[in-house]
């Protein structure tokens, strides 16, 4: 018989779909949107709607496995689950009597976004333990703090609410690839008259869609913002009534953008003067104006400062607490579930603890996870003498590559890796653990894009001897001999305990409502929901601020060392902050997300794989000429941290000096077995400590024959 279970897609995508999965006789069949849901509607993207192939994927890892080969090489033993454990914890204990718990590294990201498999993971056993901390700033810690600057967190409109907008901008965030299910909102306000802008740097499919697309020069985005508000503050068409009862500094921040005039952000952004000041008064006249802020573009040396400078743009014109009206850059603050039961921060140590006295330290240190690479190379006192990765693949998405590889390679490294796939950085691996799918276990997700939770109900028994994360760490925290309740906790425990809360927003969704329904939607109190509602008075409450209202002058930036006013400052490699490094290096190389890929999640699954062709670089026509390429010719790419072949696509879709690769292949089945993350720089945002992916000067040329 066929059977029909309510899921959702649980990987790092703002869409968290609502899923339906066809099991037969204990084999998934397939897998489909969910209609009843409204902001998914039924749809799947690509890279989801053949899920099977990634559940039966020949890359399954389906038993434990210990090296016998050399680091890297990929030549494993099977040994039993007992036997793995048992040695992890035997190393641990003994890592620990010599050097300290902060010897010990857990890496993960966001393989699963899930409360049980990603939250509680990333806290409950390393908070026992007092591992180092690893700071996970990969992806959004740049944007949180440079929009919390202005409106004191990164909650922002209901996504559904952009169909009643009359002006759109998608500024710096490829949505017809990495975040589907806001187009349909998108066409809909369109077909009633709405204009759409994308503002990019490359043409991407989003820009094919759009009424208007807007090209500025990598990194500039800060002057445009600030440009665009100086337009609006000069011919009066700013809110003043907003502005005097809802900010703080605003007549600051107009003494500030007047220092962007357009002949001068024209030269910074490249574009033209006129189009600028079209766009700045579209913008505050083209009323109710929506923004929709990708995290991508904050992948730049100075992503932060750019959020930042857009964020107060809605400000400007009054934009907030009003239907169809603001921005959104993320949902997932709106979300008040209960961390403290997830994360369970009473496990810390505290400083009276007998391990803290003995190591000297009462908080453990942090480690960011872009720089891997150098701290498994010179991390000292104690040195990392065991890494612990799950939900991540940093051998292929983590930045400058070879000296992740390096580190990696250290043969004094006790390495585990909890992995669904013979990935990049499970052939590094000392012990290899199989870890389930989605479809295999249970899980509660929360979205970035949305205002749903969705339930993930396993779909089929977990294949071969795999186990979820939660399963693995609790069996790893007794190994350790640690009697805390907790650790015998089970997923669904965990998610009642992240359901309760106080807050209205959470009223009547219960473990039970989500089992039968699949979703729930936050109970907001409008429909769709309008942050920052109208006091009534030309103003807006609500913001997280110390002052409760906009903040253009932040004494929280002066405090954590920055400007008190938005400002641009170029990327550290531009030919502003650096001319002797762009003259060698004059390309500027982006590398956002590939249409068919997801990170690296999907990259392994040959029908993708088909799909996206092989690793190509996008190179304006005239770079190409100067240097004898053509189109389809294999090019070398190279600076300072390593060279990657890629596959030239000749195109008009990048301007002069600019080049864009969508990512990401695993290093196994790129040219030369080097993806694009060879050439990335592991130099950290201006703020938050993010990462820097496309602040990455290059060269190319033909490769010879």
């Amino acid at each position: 018989m066929l059977r029909i279970i309510k899921t959702a897609c649980p990987h790092d995508c703002p869409d968290t779909c609502s899923m339906l999965a066809t099991v037969e006789d204990g084999r998934l069949l397939c897998v489909s949107g969910n209609p009843e849901n409204p902001f998914t509607r039924g749809n799947l993207c690509r890279k989801v709607a053949h899920y099977e192939e990634r559940v039966y994927s020949p890359d399954r890892l389906l038993t434990p496995l210990r090296r016998v080969g050399k680091k890297g090489a990929g030549e494993f033993e099977p040994i039993s689950w007992e036997a793995a454990i048992a040695e992890i914890a035997g190393r641990w204990k003994g890592i620990i009597a010599e050097s300290g718990p902060e010897a010990i590294l857990p890496y993960s990201y966001a393989g699963t976004m899930g409360v049980v498999n990603m939250s509680a993971c990333d806290a409950r056993l390393w908070n026992r333990m007092g591992a180092s901390q690893l700071l996970r700033t990969i992806c959004s810690s740049a944007a949180e703090v440079g929009y919390g600057y202005v409106n004191g967190w990164s909650g922002g409109m209901d996504p559904e609410d952009f169909a009643n907008s009359r002006f759109i901008i998608a500024w710096g965030t490829n949505l017809s690839s990495t975040n589907v299910h806001q187009m349909p909102f998108v066409r809909e306000a369109q077909a009633k008259g709405a204009t759409f802008v994308v503002i990019d740097p490359y043409r991407t499919r989003t820009a094919n869609a759009a009424d208007w697309f807007v090209q500025p020069k990598p990194g500039t985005d800060a002057a445009l913002a600030l440009g665009m508000a100086n337009v609006i503050f000069q011919e009066n068409l700013h809110d003043p009534e907003f502005l005097e009862q809802s900010t703080v500094g605003w007549e600051a921040f107009r003494e500030r953008c007047a220092e962007y005039p357009l002949e001068r952000v024209a030269q910074i952004t490249g574009l033209e003067a006129d189009e600028i000041a079209r766009l700045a008064r579209a913008y505050a006249t083209k009323t109710p104006s929506a923004i929709r802020l990708g995290y991508g573009l904050s992948r730049n040396g100075n992503g932060g400062g750019m959020i930042r400078a857009i964020a107060c743009l809605p400000a400007v014109i009054g934009a907030w607490g009003k239907p169809g009206s603001g921005l959104l850059l993320s949902t997932s603050a709106h979300f008040p579930l209960n961390n403290r039961n997830i994360k369970r921060p009473d496990l810390v140590h505290s400083p009276d603890d007998e391990s803290a006295i003995k190591w000297g330290r009462s908080v453990p240190r942090a480690i960011n996870m872009n720089t891997i690479g150098k701290a498994l190379l010179e991390t000292a006192d104690p040195p990392i003498r065991a890494l612990y990765v799950y939900n991540s693949n940093p051998a292929a998405v983590a930045p400058n590559g070879n000296l992740v590889r390096q580190g990696l390679l250290r043969e004094d490294l006790f390495t585990v890796v909890h992995e669904q796939m013979m990935s990049d950085t499970a052939r590094y691996a000392d012990i290899l653990l199989p870890a389930t799918t989605q479809m295999e276990h249970l899980d509660l997700m929360r979205a970035y894009g949305h205002l749903y939770l969705n339930l993930c109900q396993p779909a089929v028994p977990p294949l071969g001897e795999s186990r979820p994360n939660i399963d693995v760490l609790n069996s790893l925290a007794k190994a350790m001999d640690y009697s805390d309740s907790v650790f015998d906790e089970t997923a669904e425990e965990i998610i009642r305990g992240a359901l309760v809360s106080d807050s209205l927003l959470m009223a009547g969704i219960t473990f039970e409502h989500l089992q039968e329904h699949g979703f729930a939607k936050l109970r907001t109190t409008t429909e769709p929901f309008v942050p920052y509602a109208d006091s009534g008075s030309g103003g807006a409450r609500g913001f997280k601020t110390l002052s409760g209202k906009v903040e253009f002058l932040s004494s929280k930036a002066e405090r954590d060392g920055f400007d008190a006013l938005p400002t641009y400052e170029p990327p550290a490699e531009s030919a502003e902050a650096d001319p002797e490094l762009a003259r060698r290096f004059p390309i500027n190389l982006l590398s956002p997300a590939a249409h068919h890929f997801l990170n690296s999640t999907f990259s392994n699954l040959p029908s993708l794989q088909k799909s996206e062709k092989e690793p190509r670089i996008w190179v304006h026509p005239d770079d190409a000429e100067s240097r004898g390429i053509a189109d389809g010719d294999w090019l070398r790419v190279w600076n300072r941290r390593g060279e990657v072949k890629l596959r030239a696509v000749v195109s008009e879709n990048v301007k002069p000096g600019v080049a864009w690769s969508p990512s990401l292949w695993w290093n196994r089945d790129s040219p030369d077995g080097g993806n694009v993350n060879m050439l990335t720089s592991d130099r950290l945002t201006d703020m938050g400590g993010g990462s820097t992916f496309h602040t990455n000067l290059v060269q190319f040329a033909r490769c010879a024959e």
